[in-house]
């Protein structure tokens, strides 16, 4: 090839034609091309930046001038030292990013190499990554080694739109009577239960996974302590419940980033299960521990504060998750979340926003907890949206029965402790002290007991029978 000027020559055994506006000369088997259209086009391009510098760090948050990606893109930072951290885009400072490290700040410093990651971040899955733990970059912790799968699945996955979900028809049993008989769930419902700490939810929690008819657990501990983490595995989920889960785990002092992305790494991991056909049971504890994790990232990126210092991002992310449980013509995910209400206040602005997303709630009560009472389900605080699409009418019936006869005796319950109550005075109140002990016998249930779900149907019945036969004939005393 010969160039004299801008003009370049090309050799060609093709007729005289023009390509792309630029005109071809045949001239003695020679055809020459004038490139200087070529050459204008190129000059116009926005020439992308795919590598910049650190230029500062400030607590969580380093900036950077470069490249030129956009907000949610992963960018690696090359440390002095040879190691290389993951990042991700949160905000920009003028033309400054700013990005969050996916692991600890310690050893990045001013100049260090930033560059764009031109891959999406994918998660390598198959039925072998039951039994695993794994963290919220989605690399094992178990020491039994690497992943193995046949697909790749990308981590920032959509949901379902709504038109193409499938209706809630089907009950998941979950082993629990308390819940099966007055609050069940359907497959592909989204609940929340709600609780202060100690009062038994990650016990539940573990139970659940045992004892529930689901195919497939995918449970997701966000912000725990190292040491609950470990209890939980070996006391709570137990052998039997790992064979069929799988748990991803972004401890307390995981950055941030890492503890968000744990949430999406286990539903991406429970969408690869319901597209197989499966019914998944998704367990997250908690939304709360999400929550504070997003508000770290949004105040660190500048974001103002709102409510108890919870940024706007925060709301934008919780039904970002949700949402994206749910039933599915091949299978569903069932969402059980634990919500941390602090200081018992149902109020909280997280929680007040998980009660307007989810599908129901379960309230576990301090003071039943403090009887000894397991499971601490407060009945009458707690409701699910989709019971009645769920159950028999027989079921739903005997279950409005059961939760009356607790009402009432809970709400006659001081006068009858203190003997102010004339026994024959009030026959439903005759009533609900009668069948009191068949209640609570029936609502409490200790810890890796299994019920099936007919069992609990015919208990429920059989309770709520007796109150019938008992207002028709009338009691006397207790």
């Amino acid at each position: 090839m010969g160039t004299t000027g801008t003009t370049n020559t090309v050799r060609a055994n093709s007729a005289t034609k023009a390509v792309d506006g630029a005109d071809l000369v045949g001239a003695n088997g020679q055809t020459v091309i004038d490139f200087d259209k070529f050459h204008s086009a190129l000059r116009s391009v926005n020439l992308m930046n795919f590598r910049g510098a650190v230029v500062r760090v400030a607590g969580l948050t380093v900036e950077s001038t470069g490249p030129r990606v956009g907000l949610g893109e992963l960018c690696g930072i090359e440390m002095s030292d040879g190691r290389r951290v993951l990042a991700e885009v949160v905000g920009f400072n003028e033309d400054r990013l700013i990005l969050l490290p996916l692991e600890h700040v310690e050893g990045i410093g001013p100049g260090d190499m930033v560059s764009a990651r031109t891959t999406p971040r994918f998660i390598r899955l198959g039925r072998s990554i039951l039994g695993r733990a794994i963290n919220g970059l989605g690399e094992p912790i178990d020491n039994k080694g690497p992943l193995d799968g046949d697909e790749n699945r990308a981590l920032d996955g959509a949901s379902p739109p709504p038109l193409s979900r499938e209706r809630i028809s089907r009950p998941l049993p979950l082993g629990i009577r308390s819940i099966d008989g007055l609050l069940t769930l359907g497959k592909g419902q989204r609940v929340g239960i709600f609780a202060g700490s100690g009062v038994g939810k990650s016990v539940l929690l573990g139970d659940i996974a045992n004892s529930s008819e689901a195919s497939v657990n995918v449970v997701a501990l966000i912000g725990e302590r190292g040491r609950e983490v470990r209890e939980f595995l070996e006391n709570d989920l137990g052998s039997k419940g790992l064979r069929r889960s799988v748990v991803v785990v972004a401890a307390s002092d995981a950055p941030p980033i890492q503890r968000v992305k744990a949430a999406f790494v286990a539903v991406t991991i429970a969408e690869y299960f319901r597209d197989k056909g499966e019914d998944v049971l998704f367990m997250m504890d908690s939304l709360t521990r999400l929550a504070q994790a997003q508000r770290e990232i949004g105040l660190a990126a500048g974001e103002p504060p709102a409510a108890k210092g919870y940024c706007p991002s925060v709301f934008a992310l919780l039904p970002r998750l949700v949402e994206r449980l749910g039933c599915a013509r091949q299978g569903s995910i069932t969402g059980i979340l634990t919500v941390l209400v602090e200081s018992d206040d149902l109020n909280d602005p997280v929680a007040d926003s998980a009660r307007s997303l989810l599908d129901g709630h379960i309230v576990l009560s301090r003071e039943l907890a403090h009887r000894g009472h397991y499971p601490a389900v407060d009945v009458l605080g707690s409701i699910s949206r989709l019971m009645t699409a769920v159950v028999s009418p027989e079921h739903r019936t005997a279950a409005q029965k059961l939760r009356d006869i607790y009402a009432t005796y809970i709400n006659a319950e001081d006068l009858i402790n203190i003997g102010a109550f004339a026994p024959g005075s009030n026959r439903r109140i005759d009533g609900a002290i009668a069948l009191i002990d068949r209640v609570t016998g029936f609502l409490a249930q200790p810890i890796r007991q299994r019920t099936p779900f007919h069992e609990t149907v015919r208990m429920l019945t059989g309770i709520t029978t007796s109150w019938d036969e008992l207002l028709g004939t009338g009691v006397k005393g207790r």
